[in-house]
């Protein structure tokens, strides 16, 4: 018996997803899943055989509870004393495509497979679709 070992192909798909009243951690978490190519049914942990998912209305993103006003996102400089807070709201104000890009990075390997996926995740805060030759489909979650 044989063992199959799959090989690269670029067999990517791409989906597009409203954010516009979703819950922060759910969606990630299934943006993710897509992402990595969990939901084909010739998964390999080692190989990227994910989609491209494009996100829209990023500044429309819901969180529950307390978390809208508790939430603190931390950035370090590099340099001696240079440890930046930003809180949820802030970064909602600024730069809202930041909010699911951390969540979803948080979500996958903490590799070089995982920075190469991460690039197929775009994220725009509006609600026009920049994508258009690449045809692709809404994503229902």
């Amino acid at each position: 018996m044989k063992s199959f070992l799959k090989k690269k192909k670029n067999e990517s798909n791409w989906f597009y997803i409203d954010a516009s009243g979703k819950i922060l951690g759910r969606l990630a978490s299934s943006i993710s899943k897509y992402l990595m190519g969990k939901h084909k049914s010739n998964y390999v942990n080692n190989i990227d055989n994910g989609d491209y998912i494009i996100v829209l209305n990023a500044e429309k993103i819901c969180v529950t509870g307390n978390k809208k006003r508790n939430k603190i996102y931390f950035n370090h400089t590099g340099y001696v004393g240079g440890l930046k807070k930003n809180s949820f709201n802030d970064l909602l104000k600024k730069c809202p495509e930041k909010i699911i890009k951390i969540a979803v990075k948080g979500m996958l390997p903490k590799n070089s497979l995982g920075r190469n996926i991460i690039k197929k995740l775009k994220v725009y805060s509006g609600n026009v679709l920049k994508h258009l030759p690449q045809k692709p489909k809404l994503l229902k979650i």
